[in-house]
């Protein structure tokens, strides 16, 4: 995923990554909302691939 797309999805925020490249510290609320929408992503992406086994 483009970290441009990760900034939008996560955070909300295009250049939320090339920032933390940067040198930008998250707060801690930032923090933990992008822990939580990564934990989501990989739960989903988790999903859909059980899916795709399913089928067939």
């Amino acid at each position: 995923m483009p970290p441009t797309k990760f900034g939008r999805l996560a955070a909300h925020d295009p250049r939320f990554v090339l920032d933390l490249r940067m040198g930008r510290e998250p707060r801690s609320g930032t923090e933990a909302r992008i822990v939580g929408f990564m934990r989501g992503f990989e739960a989903a992406q988790g999903e859909a691939g059980r899916e795709n086994t399913d089928v067939g």
